[in-house]
């Protein structure tokens, strides 16, 4: 409906007694732009929840946020780790173009920070009248940075600006807009990196107050607040990111209240509290959900579920995610450009609006989110983006959904730099670790768990990747492309199957000898050295 057509409406309305009121809102309400909910996991993998194939861990409300609206089955992450994942999303740009490309250590977390000329889509939002709010891991920018949430667009945070100190679901403190909220919550520091290069874990030694229960609560308070105007909130939750100090020191990295209808089960400890951190989060989306029902705004809410990157490996959790196949057959994990590091479930939900019950097989990303809230809001987006929007889709209406050709990432671990390209949504280009190694393709339409390397066969697609990825990215001193090992070095190591690629995750999780380049995390109150993760990052 447009503006005219309402405002004629609630004309005939003022004119008619009988209804009147009634009447005068519900053209008020058509007139409105839609309220917008991001919620965003944290390591869910594409498999974790009953909707897209999960069989042991139990899922209900998310669902029945599936059942009543669509489920994506080709949308992919930002990148395979939260920070480059988070600012893809915010800034409709990929990991070639976007500011933040990797996570960085605290020492060096200018690299890791949004700058002033970056634009959000909360400042977009912000900019259409919209009340915005992000409450939950941010880690695009600490409290004295120009990343921080409230100069980023958003007119209220609650909960963490730090990646390391998010690991900690009973912290001694979360951040309300710039202030620090001291809790009640015991909790022995542990020092990550040399020095604490990469910033302050912990673990709590006296739980009281847990922090997905208090950014909750704030979400549901800033629906409260401004339910007469359009909202955008973006709930980015911690779950089921583990812990990885408490992993790493006691074997278990999951952080719950109660292990709750998983406590009797016959599994492993850890594995109970994965369970129960995402029956938790799903109990969450279900207080969402209902508190828009309960303040009529649900029919007028679009709400979108995802998962920033794949799921964790056990040697850096307690937990086995293999356990749960909570990658569904999709090969790698976090950190992986691979299918399984990078494909994230996406859910959709618009009453009227959104067809339910739907599937959709669009391939899109997270810079596509971006596009979809700036024509949702009637606003124009910067230039030069890599956002195409996806309410076309959203509508069910095909024949006017625009595709990407090509879509990009690159992971940026402590020593290297690994590169992927998706061509016409079926051809899979991965580089991994040096510029001189060779690219492996797949095709997704017939091998989705991406276990032939086809590439000596399609030489002229290999050409077409080869020539994009010259031009794909922009360069970055922040963020440059790096090598591993020698041109030569990795040439030799492409003549035969990387030893990786034929692992498990158990088969990881076993080894006992430390690896080359990993972070090592220090007890303030112990000289024993503990290694964080083979990454080198405090993810």
């Amino acid at each position: 409906m447009t503006r005219r057509t309402a405002l004629t409406t609630v004309l005939i309305c003022v004119g008619i007694h009988t209804g009147m009121t009634a009447c005068v809102a519900r053209a008020a309400e058509d007139s409105r732009k839609p309220n917008i909910v991001f919620i965003l996991a944290d390591d869910l993998g594409y498999a974790d929840l009953g909707c897209y194939g999960q069989t042991k861990i139990r899922t209900p409300h998310i669902d029945r946020l599936a059942a009543e609206g669509m489920r994506f089955t080709r949308f992919y992450a930002g990148a395979s780790v939260c920070a480059p994942s988070r600012c893809v999303l915010m800034t409709g740009k990929h990991t070639g173009h976007c500011r933040v490309r990797g996570n960085a250590p605290l020492v060096e977390r200018a690299r890791q920070t949004l700058r002033r000329d970056d634009v959000t889509v909360a400042a977009l939002l912000q900019r259409a009248g919209y009340a915005t709010a992000l409450v939950g891991k941010w880690g695009l920018g600490m409290d004295d940075m120009p990343g921080q949430p409230l100069k980023q667009g958003f007119d209220f945070f609650f909960g963490y600006l730090d990646q390391v100190h998010a690991h900690n679901y009973f912290p001694d403190y979360v951040w309300r807009n710039t202030e620090k909220v001291m809790l009640p919550n015991e909790v022995r520091a542990i020092l990550c990196g040399k020095n604490g290069a990469w910033g302050t874990g912990g673990i709590a030694t006296r739980r009281v107050a847990y922090s997905p229960k208090l950014m909750l609560d704030e979400a549901l308070g800033f629906i409260q607040r401004n339910q007469s105007r359009p909202f955008f909130l973006y709930f980015a939750t911690t779950i089921p990111h583990a812990n990885n100090e408490a992993a790493k020191e006691l074997g278990n990295g999951a952080e719950v209240p109660d292990l709750g209808v998983y406590r009797d089960e016959s599994w492993p400890e850890p594995d109970k509290g994965y369970a129960a951190m995402i029956t938790y989060l799903d109990a969450q989306v279900g207080a969402i959900l209902t508190r828009l029902k309960q303040l009529g705004l649900d029919d007028n809410t679009l709400v979108i579920f995802s998962s920033d990157n794949g799921p964790e490996m056990r040697e850096f959790t307690g937990y086995d995610t293999t356990f749960f196949k909570s990658a569904r057959g999709l090969r790698g994990f976090k950190r992986d450009n691979y299918e399984g590091g990078i494909r994230a479930p996406l859910i959709a939900r618009w009453p009227d609006k959104i067809k339910a019950g739907c599937v959709s097989e669009h391939v899109g990303y997270f810079g596509d989110f971006l596009a979809t809230a700036s024509e949702l809001a009637e606003v124009a987006p910067p230039s030069g983006l890599d956002s195409i929007s996806f309410l076309p889709a959203l509508l069910g209406r095909r024949d006017q959904q625009k595709q990407h050709q090509w879509l990009y990432w690159e992971y940026h671990s402590g020593r290297a730099t690994s590169q992927a390209v998706l061509l016409d949504g079926r051809w899979k280009g991965i580089r991994n670790e040096s510029r001189a190694a060779p690219l492996e393709l797949y095709d997704l339409r017939a091998d989705v768990a991406e276990t032939q390397d086809i590439a000596s066969r399609h030489p002229e697609i290999i050409g077409k990747m080869e020539a994009h990825l010259k031009t794909a990215r922009e360069d970055s001193p922040n963020w440059p492309l790096r090598d591993a090992r020698s041109a030569v070095g990795a040439q030799r190591a492409a003549q035969q199957p990387s030893a990786r690629e034929h692992r498990t995750q158990r088969d990881l999780a076993a080894e006992k000898t430390e690896r080359p380049g990993r972070t090592l995390c220090r007890r303030l109150d112990s000289p024993r050295l503990l290694p964080l993760s083979r990454s080198g990052r405090g993810e």
